[in-house]
């Protein structure tokens, strides 16, 4: 390859490394690491290859999830003329239970996204996961239904509008099923780590929302934010890491609670990267870290 190509072998090789060690890496930020019109080809190629890894790395997930002896089931939730295919997990339990809303990554629905609801229930939760590219597949399919590739793309150009409609209406069942006690909390990853940092700024019942790895709403939609929002980041993390100042400012000048932790040698995914049978020390030390941390804000 030219030594003056957009996109030669050291950064063919770079991407690689950086797809095996963080397999839950916003794509769309990919876009800036090869400079504009003339490697769009090859960043759709690796987008693609990207894709395909991720889907075929979480077999493991797969494997754990059929293996729960927790119930859970799809149900089909209707709003606005949409019919938004939902995942829900039950924990095992007496008592009624808080609700957590878990808003996936930018790689769509995936088996981790459901082994991590089954997680959720394991720690007595009712995890509520809505498919946000619902309709939006071949045929009117979902994010299986995707080709490989293209679910990133997808919910790269999702409708904010939409995605706040389903996200309510998921809500909404979750706090009305019998077994609720009414509490909603919200998280999400990456992409969807974004979304929940969002959607507190439009739902005021939150208890809490806790955010993964995902950037900030804007300056003003901060005023609204009513719940205590905790955001969990990689220190080897700068495109998200970089926005932490800026945003814990802002959210100090609404009055608003915003605490973060940031897992120093951790990845941007870390974690799904984290639970992976190849996880790095790193990895895997940030998410049990994390997860610790978690539950125990979930318990407050």
């Amino acid at each position: 390859m030219p030594a003056n190509s957009p996109f030669d072998i050291n950064k063919m090789q770079t991407l690689f490394s950086a797809a095996r060690m963080l397999p839950a890496l916003c794509v769309k930020f990919q876009a800036f690491l090869f400079g504009g019109r003339a490697a769009m080809k090859q960043f759709a190629l690796i987008a693609f290859l990207l894709t395909a890894q991720v889907a075929a790395a979480q077999d493991w997930a797969k494997a754990k999830l059929e293996k729960s002896p927790r119930h859970r089931e799809w149900v089909t939730l209707k709003h606005d003329g949409r019919s938004v295919e939902t995942f829900v997990v039950y924990p095992e339990s007496k008592a009624k239970t808080p609700v957590v809303l878990v808003i996936h990554e930018i790689f769509g629905m995936t088996d981790w996204v459901q082994d991590l609801a089954d997680q959720l229930a394991e720690a007595g939760y009712i995890a509520v996961a809505p498919d946000l590219l619902s309709g939006m597949g071949p045929n009117g399919g979902r994010s299986s239904d995707f080709p490989q590739g293209k679910a990133t793309e997808a919910v790269s150009h999702l409708n904010p509008d939409q995605v706040t409609a389903d996200l309510n209406a998921a809500a909404d069942y979750g706090k009305k099923l019998p077994a609720s006690n009414g509490k909603l909390f919200v998280t999400g990853y990456c992409w969807g780590g974004g979304q929940s940092f969002r959607f507190a700024t439009n739902r005021g019942d939150l208890a809490a929302a806790f955010v993964f790895y995902g950037p900030p709403p804007d300056k003003d939609a901060m005023a609204r934010i009513k719940a205590p929002v905790y955001g969990f980041y990689a220190g080897d993390d700068a495109r998200i890491g970089a926005t932490l100042p800026e945003t814990m400012q802002n959210m100090k000048a609404a009055g608003k609670t915003f605490e973060p932790v940031t897992y120093e040698g951790a990845g941007h995914g870390f974690m799904r990267a984290g639970e992976a049978p190849d996880a790095s020390e790193a990895n895997r030390k940030a998410r049990t870290e994390a997860w610790a941390r978690w539950k125990s804000l979930l318990a407050k």
